[in-house]
């Protein structure tokens, strides 16, 4: 029993199956999930070691990183051994890499596809709980000029005033917008009110000669386009 309760502690573990040892000796990208964790809690409970307690932890969003980092603090404590200074980590950590990867989706500046405008709004628009409602701002070369955060709503929906995005292309000279919002249900479907305020903002754009060139529904996953699917 001594025995058990010995090895269970990361500190009598080999060197090669010690995380912080682990990452320096072979390198950060041959560590698992769970690993790297680990390395950000430092250490268990009294029943699991640090790696345990990440894999539980990552057992119940399915192993799924996306999912992880949408817990919240709180929610991070209800595990044993993961308090404010843990939870906090772990929840920095993941806010991190979630702003590292929107730098590198931002660096497209052009648009040529409906994938170059979920690569530019996912970060801002696929992990949130609430929906919102956004304008990709293009000049003539389809450049991204602007964007913009038109409404903030609840589960329910947005409102979004056309006069006020129409006032902003033209202010800033866009000749093409990019609508944008996303579905926190995950559901992929266009709403009766989603295919509105598209028709409506399509049909004042174009008595501006500023053309709307998609809608973007976006989910945690994926995305539909409206002009891929011939909606516009």
């Amino acid at each position: 029993m001594q025995e058990k309760t010995a090895s269970f502690s990361i500190k009598h573990w080999a060197d090669d199956d010690k995380p912080r040892e682990k990452l320096v000796s072979k390198g950060r990208t041959v560590l698992s999930d769970a690993e790297l964790i680990a390395i950000l809690i430092g250490s268990g409970n009294r029943k699991e070691s640090a790696v345990g307690l990440s894999k539980r932890i990552l057992a119940t969003v399915n192993h799924n990183l996306n999912e992880l980092g949408k817990l919240s603090v709180n929610q991070l404590k209800q595990f044993d051994g993961i308090g404010d200074a843990k939870a906090i980590t772990i929840a920095a950590a993941l806010e991190v890499g979630r702003r590292r990867r929107g730098e590198n989706r931002y660096a497209i500046s052009k648009i040529s596809s409906s994938k170059d405008a979920f690569e530019i709004l996912y970060p801002v628009l696929g992990e949130l709980e609430h929906e919102e409602f956004w304008i990709v701002y293009l000049n003539n070369s389809n450049k991204v000029i602007h964007k913009s955060l038109m409404s903030k709503g609840g589960i329910t929906g947005t409102l979004v005033d056309v006069r006020l995005v129409l006032k902003q292309a033209l202010e800033l000279g866009a000749v093409g917008i990019i609508l944008a919002h996303n579905h926190p249900s995950g559901g992929l479907r266009p709403s009766g009110a989603d295919k509105h305020i598209t028709q409506k903002l399509q049909k004042a754009a174009e008595a501006l000669d500023i053309k709307v060139l998609d809608h973007l529904i976006l989910t945690d996953h994926t995305y539909l386009s409206f002009a891929d699917e011939g909606i516009l």
